[in-house]
């Protein structure tokens, strides 16, 4: 197996589930995006880091992700059109306070 395929598949997941998620999916009073995904390099994992935006609803946007995880496992199936496609497994990433300095 290529040693770029699992980070293609990545990309791609990535970008379809956010497409999914933007289209079928409402987080109320909550703004989330997906950081990043993982996958594992034999293909059968896929990790999904999600950000959220007020970190208080981070766990109720987790707990509906999980709800309908089998739901959005078989529409990236049905685009995707890969086999085996990766079980997905979603994460919440903590934001960490940064503060920025402006350079004048």
């Amino acid at each position: 197996m290529r040693p770029y395929r699992d980070l293609k598949i990545g990309s791609v997941i990535q970008e379809e589930l956010g497409k999914i998620l933007i289209k079928d999916f409402e987080f109320a009073g909550a703004f989330v995006t997906i950081v990043g995904v993982e996958v594992s390099p034999d293909l059968l994992q896929a990790r999904i880091k999600m950000s959220v935006i007020p970190e208080n609803l981070d766990l109720p946007v987790f707990r509906a992700l999980e709800e309908r995880k089998r739901e959005f496992q078989h529409k990236l199936l049905k685009k995707m059109n890969i086999r085996p496609m990766p079980h997905i497994k979603f994460e919440i990433e903590k934001q960490e306070n940064k503060e920025f300095e402006i350079e004048n």
